[in-house]
């Protein structure tokens, strides 16, 4: 019985996904024994040529380099899996999908006109079909050892689906937003990272992205009544997901109005 390949990919993104995956360090000694690893460049210069039972893509899609390139490894992949904010939603990057196109090339590059890229940061899913998203910044290295178990055994692998506010209930934190404490997307954020920040006294960001239902209008207004004002619970979900589904609407908001200050400043 052969065994079966892993390869990891990296898109445009910072690496940190790869690097949680590398932090699993006794966990991939025995992993190593039950895959083999084709392709993962942040660990090892050995390459070894498709197909590939297992695909693991970091990163988002930012130029036409990269739409043919998810092509051609989905053509050689039997599982394609994303992992990370960059790879589900576009990441932070995804914040220029809400300006004018070129906008901010212009501001950072003395020379715009060189770059060959896409007027937006897209996710793997934009491009080729994805068959299981694992969200977070970075992803979670536990859910990847149990999606990687989980194919092994050739079960469905267990990823909750539930919001950053069990998590706290199940460890005992006093909710932030009932306190007045601090603002929270706890509510509408994806459970995954163990509630970290709430259990500090800080305010979740959303860095595991909107759950499967977010009622994001519902919390916006909750905490515009604890007197945050629009344009600031706006810029709350500009952050790792701004270009997600569900987050990516009050994102533009703030977009929106920044670049009207803007151009007020500019026109006065």
């Amino acid at each position: 019985m052969s065994v079966p390949t892993l390869a990891v990919w990296k898109f445009a993104s910072c690496d940190g996904c790869q690097l949680s995956i590398l932090d699993c360090e006794d966990e991939l000694l025995s992993l190593a024994g039950a895959v083999r690893i084709a392709h993962f460049t942040e660990m090892t210069r050995a390459v070894e040529p498709g197909p590939y039972d297992i695909s693991l893509v970091e990163g988002s899609v930012t130029t036409p380099a990269d739409a043919e390139r998810i092509g051609q490894i989905r053509a050689q992949s039997r599982l394609l899996v994303t992992i990370g904010a960059c790879a589900t939603a576009g990441g932070v990057q995804a914040l220029r999908n809400m300006a004018g196109a070129g906008e901010y090339a212009g501001l950072v590059y003395a020379h715009p006109e060189y770059l060959s890229s896409l007027e937006g940061s897209f996710p793997i899913s934009a491009y080729v079909q994805v068959d299981l998203e694992l969200q977070g910044c970075p992803v979670s290295s536990s859910q990847v050892l149990e999606v990687l178990t989980a194919v092994l055994a050739g079960r469905r692998p267990v990823i909750p689906l539930h919001s950053v506010c069990q998590e706290c209930k199940r460890q005992g934190t006093t909710c932030l937003l009932v306190r007045g404490a601090n603002p929270c997307l706890g509510p509408v954020t994806r459970a995954g990272c163990g509630a970290l920040c709430p259990a500090v006294g800080r305010g979740c960001y959303g860095c595991f992205g909107p759950t499967e239902s977010p009622n994001v209008v519902s919390l916006a207004r909750r905490l515009r009544a604890d007197g945050m004002s629009p344009l600031a619970v706006s810029r709350l979900f500009q952050t790792f997901n701004a270009g997600a589904p569900g987050f990516d609407g009050e994102a533009a908001e703030a977009a929106a109005a920044a670049r009207a200050a803007r151009a007020g400043r500019e026109g006065s």
